[in-house]
């Protein structure tokens, strides 16, 4: 069994932020990753491109510097990397958590490849990993998807695309590209709110001269292994249909959360962990959240743009309570 003061669970920018703010006060910190650094950010398409400037996105006082105004995933995956090796950072990668208990003073952390003991635990496990389910009859099928990483597999075949949000309109704009056979359905009445301003209109202008199918208040209702079938305004229409990608949304691992002890609270506004919004402590003792998690299901709260700021205010609070002798 390995003893560290303060053990930090996942390494995505956020997670890694909390291990620099927590290195630089002197707190011995060890990130366990069950992937490798930045890992959501590796699962996003290849040509991603970020909602937010360069400048937003760094960590640790590195400069993430690019050409463009915006930066692309490869760029991101580079300059994260950097900040690992800049930072020095302990993190042990491909580790999953598999169980977390408290005894007494201390947190039991078993992996899938070794045991640890910590006095200070932050759960950076963001949403990503966690995809909605799509509740429909054949969403298990093996051609329904909930990622989208390439659009050359896809050259010539019928696609769906279940969703309204940036993921589906992205997936949709590379498909597209790739010559796919492209329908979004969509449960909404219009184009979402939250769809990046600047590739929206690309995005209307393929459906008007109809390059993608676009059905609004659409409700799918059945998968098959070569068609599709929907619901919309009391009709029912049945597509041929090779692919799907269920982009609804993802969500935090609540069960993960709640093992620990972390209580879970629902209201109007969805579901989120319970956490004091001051020090980023949960309602367990020592044990702290950072970054998109906080959010819940409401991930349009939280970014890396703001919640790499958690880890500042968690270190914080670490080392107020460090000057509490530690009861063995």
């Amino acid at each position: 069994m390995q003893t560290v003061e303060s053990i930090i669970i996942g390494g995505g920018p956020c997670g890694l932020s909390a291990a620099i703010e927590q290195k630089k006060k002197g707190i011995e910190t060890l990130v366990i990753e069950k992937g490798n650094v930045v890992e959501s950010i590796y699962n996003y398409p290849t040509h991603q491109t970020f909602f937010s400037s360069s400048d937003k996105l760094s960590i640790g006082d590195v400069p993430f510097i690019v050409e463009e105004y915006k930066p692309r995933r490869n760029q991101a995956l580079v300059y994260y990397r950097e900040v690992v090796k800049y930072h020095q950072l302990d993190v042990h990668a491909f580790e999953e958590v598999l169980t977390v208990k408290k005894m007494g003073k201390r947190f039991l952390i078993t992996t899938t490849k070794d045991t640890y003991q910590c006095r200070f635990l932050t759960v950076a496990t963001g949403y990503y990993g966690q995809h909605n389910e799509l509740e429909v009859e054949g969403a298990k099928l093996p051609k329904v998807f909930h990622y989208f990483k390439e659009a050359h597999p896809y050259f010539d075949q019928n696609v769906v695309i279940i969703g309204g949000k940036n993921s589906a309109v992205d997936a949709a704009l590379e498909l597209e590209k790739a010559g796919a056979h492209v329908t979004v359905l969509y449960r909404g009445a219009d184009y979402s709110g939250a769809i990046k301003p600047w590739i929206l209109p690309n995005f209307e202008s393929l459906v008007r001269h109809e390059k993608i199918d676009m059905h609004f208040n659409a409700n799918v209702t059945k998968i098959d292994e070569d068609s599709v079938t929907f619901e919309k305004e009391g009709e029912t229409y049945t597509l041929p249909n090779d692919y799907v990608f269920a982009m609804i949304g993802y969500h935090p691992d609540y069960d993960f959360l709640q093992t620990i002890g972390i209580d879970i609270n629902t209201n109007e506004f969805g579901t989120a962990p319970v956490y004091n919004k001051e020090t980023y402590e949960t309602n367990v003792e020592n044990c702290y959240i950072a970054g998109v998690i906080a959010a819940g299901n409401d991930a349009n709260t939280i970014f890396i743009e703001n919640g790499k700021f958690h880890g500042g205010i968690i270190a914080q609070n670490i080392i107020a309570k460090k000057q509490t002798p530690l009861e063995s």
